[in-house]
């Protein structure tokens, strides 16, 4: 795949339910993007998104995966839905909103970060020593 950068693959996707890379922007700042199925469809249906709620910026993959139930990214500190497919929110505190997307590309079931906006760093999350997971007093469990 000329100018992209490959992530995973479209059945690594539906196995492990997602994947979550770090990127950095033309800044050089990190952030973390999601790679979600969002349809059974096709093996061409999976969408990247940046890995945070449009609400209070929490990860939706804090390193055990995104939770999702029936298509739907959960957020895990208010329980926000968001549409894996449109990365559209219409309920809770993050309602009328919608996630940033990120470029992706599949080909021949292999899935291509080409995303001008961002630069493949790594797999997995930003690395932080004092990153312990979500900040929340939700009571949402998963």
């Amino acid at each position: 795949m000329l100018g992209g950068t490959e992530l995973t693959t479209v059945q690594d996707i539906r196995d492990d339910g997602s994947y979550v890379c770090t990127v950095r922007d033309a800044y050089g700042d990190e952030d973390e993007v999601i790679v979600v199925s969002c349809s059974d469809d096709t093996d061409q249906a999976v969408r990247g998104w940046i890995n945070r709620c449009t609400h209070e910026a929490q990860r939706f993959d804090t390193g055990e995966g995104v939770p999702m139930r029936g298509g739907q990214i959960i957020c895990p500190r208010h329980g926000s839905l968001f549409d894996a497919c449109s990365g559209e929110c219409d309920n809770g505190m993050a309602a009328d909103t919608t996630l940033p997307d990120v470029e992706l590309t599949i080909e021949d079931g292999t899935v291509y970060l080409t995303d001008n906006d961002y630069k493949f760093s790594h797999e997995g999350k930003i690395e932080k020593d004092d990153d312990n997971g979500p900040s929340s007093t939700s009571h949402i469990g998963f």
